[in-house]
């Protein structure tokens, strides 16, 4: 089996107005993390050779918003441009909130390769985690993601509190959308944020992982993101087992990941490769 890598780069971070009741980078919740509007530039070229030089081959570009406006469209363009002349293979992912079809075009002419936007959760529980804005709302950027000509990636977090029911129906909601990859997170607690659901048990958020394999069949990649360290702790490699075949290395938003190294160790002693391309 060969493993996709993909390291996020968090070059807008922690001045999102909206009321995401997971989220650190809720002004609302006033969690201890770096806050800042735009990185360097040069800081995010560095972050990119970094991935690279990892084994990454998906480099994606998160600021934290609701929606993309022109000053952020026009960051993320100039990102793009300044990391594909300097740093070759990556594959450019933004994620970047709520985007209309006209936006999406202009992040991929200016080589954006693909578009993450998560559901998050199903459209039911959804106003128990947000109010801010609506779930149809997720959902109708992912059909502009569609529509534009970008790769789709879609997916959602475990734990925040939902039912069964809920998380099928999330999955069900993916599978409509037909997206490349699904980014699957399971919650990450902070004694700032106001949800204190029952922490998963490592078996179950194996069989979640399973469930999102047969759900979401038509997926490339089922990728295991935040929270894979704190929920699986050293039985992380069992998600290869589950189903999975692509994490995210190295740091993520707003707290800390594994070493990168040690991931890849881990990796290929299970005898699997490191994808190299798509």
């Amino acid at each position: 089996m060969k493993v996709f890598l993909c390291a996020i780069c968090n070059i807008n971070s922690g001045t999102c107005s909206e009321d995401c009741k997971f989220c650190t980078q809720s002004v609302k919740h006033g969690a201890k993390i770096d806050r800042y509007t735009q990185k360097p530039i040069e800081l995010v070229v560095q972050e990119a050779q970094k991935a690279k030089s990892s084994g990454a081959l998906g480099f994606c570009l998160v600021s934290a918003h609701k929606a993309l406006d022109e000053k952020i469209l026009k960051f993320v363009c100039e990102c793009a441009d300044a990391i594909n002349s300097r740093v070759d293979g990556l594959r450019l992912i933004a994620c970047n909130g709520t985007a209309t079809l006209e936006q999406l075009i202009t992040l991929k002419d200016a080589g954006i390769k693909a578009y993450n936007h998560n559901l998050e959760t199903s459209k039911e529980f959804y106003s128990n985690i947000c109010t801010t804005h609506s779930w149809q709302e997720r959902y109708e950027t992912c059909l502009n993601v569609n529509r534009s000509g970008l790769k789709l990636i879609s997916g959602g977090i475990f734990g925040l509190g939902e039912s069964r029911k809920d998380r099928v129906s999330m999955l069900e909601s993916i599978r409509s959308l037909e997206p490349v990859s699904v980014p699957i997170n399971f919650y990450h607690p902070n004694p700032s944020l106001p949800l204190s659901p029952e922490p998963l048990s490592v078996d179950e958020a194996l069989e979640l992982i399973s469930l999102t394999k047969e759900i979401v069949n038509g997926a490339d990649r089922v990728m295991v993101a935040g929270g894979r360290e704190i929920t699986f702790a050293d039985r992380w490699s069992d998600i290869f087992k589950a189903g999975a075949n692509a994490i995210v290395i190295g740091d993520y938003l707003t707290t800390k990941g594994a070493e990168c190294g040690s991931d890849l160790e881990t990796i290929k002693s299970l005898g699997f490769e490191i994808a190299s391309d798509v």
